[in-house]
Parts: C-alpha cells; sequence; structure tokens
C-alpha cells in the first residue's frame, strides 16, 4: 500500500510539473516485407483492427502469442529497382459496399488507384480501378477539404499540379484543380482561422476560397518537406502554426505564425535536427495526458542511401509538447534492425482495444507493431 501511495505522489508531482512519465512500447515484429506503407482496418467484420501493407493483408485474431501472422494476398505490386510502387495505404469504402477498400498510387506508374475489397472469406486478388493519371506519387493524402464530412484523396506530385478527388455516390471521382504545381510536401488545415481548409505546400500555403479558387501566399520556402506538414497550434496563442520535416535531409522545425501591423509572418523553431528524413509524421496523443504529440521519425533509405545522413542509426520517436518547448522520447533507436525506420506512410490505431493508440510502421527495414503499454 505504502508503494502505491508512493508511486500515487510521484505521478502527482509528474503532473503537476507537466512531465508525465514516458510512455513505455513493447514491439512486435510482423513481417520482413520492404513495402513502405501501412494502413489499418477490420477488414473481416470480427470487430478487430487489421494491418494492410503492400501485397498482404495481417489477420488480427486476438491471439497474443499469433497476432498478425495470419497474413492474404491481395495483389502483386510491381516493383521499380528497391521501391515497390504503393506509396500509401488509404481505407476507404470506395464501391459503398460496406467493406473497406485501399487508396493508393504510386511513384513510377503516376497513377492513383484503389484496390477493391472483394468482402470476407474470399481469398483472392483485389480487383485495381485506376482513379486518374496524375503524374510521380510521392504519397497521398486523406483530408475533408470541402467540410462535408467526407474526406477527399489529395496525392503530393513534386513537379506536377496540385489537385485533389472526390467520391461520388457512383464509386468515381471527381477531380477538383487547385494549382499549377506543387513541390514536395503537403499539408491542409486552417491557416487563416476563417472556418475553411487550407492547403500547405513547400513554397507557400494557398487559401481557400471556395472549390474552383484557391489564393497563394508565398510566405516561406520549406524545401522537401515532410508529408504531411502539420497545421497546430503549438504554443497556445490561438494562431495556427506549421510543423514540417525535412524529408530528405536533416532537421525537424515548427513555425510560429506571429502577426505585426497587420502582416503575417513565420518565426522558425528547432524541433530536432540531429536526425534526417523526416518524411512523414502525425499529430495525435500518445501518451495519454489529452494533448497532442508529435510521432515521426526517420525514414529508412529514402533514396536508397543517397539522402544526407543515410548512414546515421535509424529512430523511431514521439515528441511531447509544452507551449512550443518539445522533448524527445525514443521509441526505437540505433542501427537498422535495432532502431526502426518510419517508411512513408503509417498508421496509429487501438489493435488490443486498450483504448490507447499503438503504432504501425512498414519500412525497407520491415513491419512492425509497437504496442502502447502506458
Amino acid at each position: 500500500m505504502r508503494q502505491l501511495v508512493c508511486w500515487a505522489t510521484v505521478l502527482t508531482s509528474f503532473i503537476a510539473a507537466g512531465l508525465a512519465p514516458q510512455t513505455r512500447f513493447s514491439r512486435y515484429f510482423v513481417a520482413a516485407e520492404s513495402y513502405e506503407t501501412v494502413g489499418t482496418a477490420d477488414l473481416n467484420k470480427d470487430g478487430l483492427t487489421d494491418l494492410i501493407s503492400g501485397d498482404f493483408w495481417y489477420e488480427n485474431d486476438g491471439n497474443s502469442q499469433a497476432r498478425f501472422r495470419r497474413r492474404h494476398l491481395i495483389g502483386n505490386q510491381k516493383r521499380f529497382d528497391q521501391y515497390y510502387d504503393d506509396f500509401s495505404t488509404i481505407p476507404l469504402d470506395v464501391n459503398h459496399d460496406g467493406h473497406t477498400d485501399i487508396v493508393t498510387g504510386g511513384w513510377f506508374g503516376q497513377t492513383l488507384r484503389w484496390l477493391e475489397n472483394p468482402g470476407p472469406g474470399k481469398e483472392q486478388l483485389w480487383k485495381i480501378h485506376d482513379i486518374a493519371k496524375v503524374g510521380n506519387v510521392e504519397t497521398t493524402r486523406a483530408w475533408d477539404i470541402d467540410g462535408d464530412g467526407t474526406v477527399e484523396i489529395v496525392p503530393n506530385n513534386p513537379g506536377h499540379p496540385l489537385k485533389y478527388f472526390k467520391l461520388q455516390s457512383d464509386g468515381t471521382f471527381q477531380q477538383f484543380d487547385v494549382a499549377p504545381t506543387q513541390g514536395h510536401g503537403l499539408g491542409f488545415g486552417d491557416v487563416n482561422g476563417d472556418g475553411k481548409g487550407d492547403f500547405i505546400v513547400s513554397d507557400g500555403w494557398l487559401e481557400q476560397e471556395d472549390k474552383q479558387r484557391w489564393i497563394l501566399h508565398k510566405e516561406f520556402g520549406f524545401g522537401t518537406a515532410s508529408i504531411p506538414i502539420l497545421v497546430a497550434n503549438v504554443n497556445n496563442d490561438r494562431l495556427p502554426d506549421l510543423i514540417v520535416g525535412q524529408g530528405h535531409g536533416y532537421g525537424l522545425h515548427w513555425y510560429e505564425q506571429q502577426f505585426q501591423n497587420g502582416q503575417r509572418s513565420w518565426k522558425k523553431h528547432v524541433i530536432d535536427e540531429k536526425a534526417s528524413q523526416y518524411h512523414v509524421m502525425e499529430w495525435a496523443d500518445i501518451d495519454g495526458d489529452n494533448q497532442p504529440d508529435l510521432i515521426t521519425g526517420k525514414r529508412f533509405r529514402a533514396h536508397n542511401d543517397k539522402d544526407d545522413g543515410a548512414y546515421d542509426p535509424v529512430g523511431l520517436y514521439y515528441f511531447t509538447n509544452q507551449n512550443g518547448r518539445f522533448t524527445r522520447h525514443v521509441i526505437a533507436y540505433g542501427p537498422p534492425g535495432e532502431g526502426k525506420g518510419t517508411g512513408i506512410y503509417f498508421a496509429l490505431a487501438d489493435l488490443r482495444k486498450t483504448g490507447r493508440p499503438d503504432i504501425v510502421v512498414a519500412g525497407k527495414d520491415g513491419l512492425e507493431v509497437f504496442f502502447n503499454e502506458k
């Protein structure tokens, strides 16, 4: 009893100081495949969340000793040198049949496409449907662009026009054009607080007036920025800020939105400059303190050892935030096999119904789950 009281006192002191104890994760190996994207959904309607990555979906049977061991072939993604032409895993019931399909796209094939789920118990390849030829797909994201409660599909196509695709009632997609070109890096959120979402690209942000009109504000230059670029009120000043990683170089920063004499500016703050290839990130409460955290890490061999820091250790982290002061917490760090690379698209999901989000990470160094044990 005395130990419980002592621990409660320590915990209370931590919380009062704004220093919650670090969340513990248990690491679980799923597969040695080298796909760089993973998503989650209940594919067989058993109430448990499954994994989808590349050519397979991995069944969550609830058995702690054999979870995700049973895998099912869904396709044969084309391989180009050391890449599979599969750069996202967006769960979406495209044809409205009650089964979760997958939206993806590829750099080499330059095509946005969806894979049709045949339904539970049917061991067959998923039919591929092309959505549009869009240009090289760095990755794709799902955001509710028009505010109707349904997500749209947005490919990041460096050097090609920025557009998004709206799912129609008949299972087809309507294309909406936003800007004549885009660079590496893409985000979405309400930058100016007008209640409408805006796009953030590598050389500015695009203010949404309506579906047909977007105004570019060239207020910064982010280089080969992360996907996504996050929009978040980092320092609790009621102004949205931006969190940006460098996808193919060193650096993770947040940009504070400021106003002086009616003019908007962006002040750069360092989160971490010791790691490279911060290509993907999520903003969510991972430690259970009801405050969002930054979950990210180094993409393993993004350009096949041609990026800055390619031979540095790989790492997966979460960063807690106190009014713009970020603290890094290591989930897995070290040489490949000891650390863990993030790939290009990872997922957060409660895989064991604990009420806590787990982290599912794919990459050229394999597919693994980090169970949240807080």
